[in-house]
């Protein structure tokens, strides 16, 4: 029987949303293992000058227990 924890994280990107998660997922698995997805709950961006300055996003990781 397998044993999963969700942990939460948020990640910015000056490029993308989807440059934001591909960048979280990369950090988060230097320290976390048995990474099997990931769920996008928030995502945001801040302005500046009438321009996007960041995108931001806040996941929860879900990863497997090692027994």
């Amino acid at each position: 029987m397998s044993v999963a924890k969700i942990s939460e994280i948020s990640c910015s990107s000056s490029k993308s949303f989807s440059a934001a998660v591909e960048k979280g997922i990369k950090r988060a698995s230097n320290t976390l293992q048995n990474i099997t997805g990931a769920w996008v709950k928030e995502m945001k961006v801040d302005v500046e000058n009438g321009e996007i300055s960041a995108y931001r996003v806040t996941m929860k990781v879900t990863f497997v227990l090692k027994d």
